[in-house]
């Protein structure tokens, strides 16, 4: 599996490319939505689907000119299709105009989705939004805003609970091997047992 990080936007968000083969996702597509088209054409992949673990405004600002570029189906959070299809309502005009879109696919988790030749599994991870989901596929968890090296999601945010936060983190721990690498919404690459050990927001969660 080959994974292609683009940091993108104002608050420096990560848009991931993943495939396998010549057949690709691209997980929470932010912003520049003509850089990631020219990185998809210079790597020369179809895009199988637009894989979105929630719809904050900083993750989703690509997603309308590149599934209608494209052609790729969008997945969405169900309990937050309603702000992918009209995300001014939500968020005005302060980190936009964003173009809204109506996602192909609503996402409740608990899925395995069968794109670009790989499993991917869909995980229910609330607490940073309410309908928060985190992908994982070959060792690898594209986590969104829940889990961060050295941190965790804001939950000051509306929608936000930090104490469910918590349990969808001690989810991802219990499921998951210390060398499974996390793939963030913000900021660099790190793993769940480095962030087990090291992570200062985890340490209640040390013994489980």
């Amino acid at each position: 599996m080959d994974v292609r990080t683009f940091t993108v936007g104002p608050l420096q968000e990560n848009c991931y490319l993943v495939r396998a083969d010549t057949r690709a996702v691209l997980v929470d597509p932010g912003e520049e939505a003509d850089r990631l088209r020219s990185a998809m054409d210079e790597l020369g992949v179809e895009l199988d689907a637009i894989l979105l673990t929630h719809t904050h405004f900083d993750h989703i600002g690509a997603v309308a000119p590149i599934a209608r570029a494209t052609g790729a189906p969008v997945y969405c959070p169900r309990i937050e299709l309603p702000i992918l299809k009209d995300p001014n309502t939500f968020y005005g005009q302060m980190w936009g105009p964003l173009e809204g879109w109506e996602a192909e696919h609503a996402l409740d988790g608990g899925e395995t989705l069968q794109l670009a030749g790989l499993d991917i599994e869909v995980i229910p991870t609330p607490g940073h939004s309410p309908g928060h989901v985190t992908f994982a596929t070959d060792g690898a968890l594209f986590s969104g805003d829940v889990l961060f090296q050295g941190s965790i999601g804001r939950t000051d945010l509306p929608g936000a609970d930090h104490a469910t936060l918590m349990a969808s983190i001690a989810t991802l721990l219990e499921r998951f091997d210390d060398d499974t690498v996390v793939h963030p919404g913000h900021m660099g690459l790190t793993t769940l047992g480095r962030e087990r050990a090291t992570n200062p927001f985890l340490q209640a969660l040390a013994g489980r």
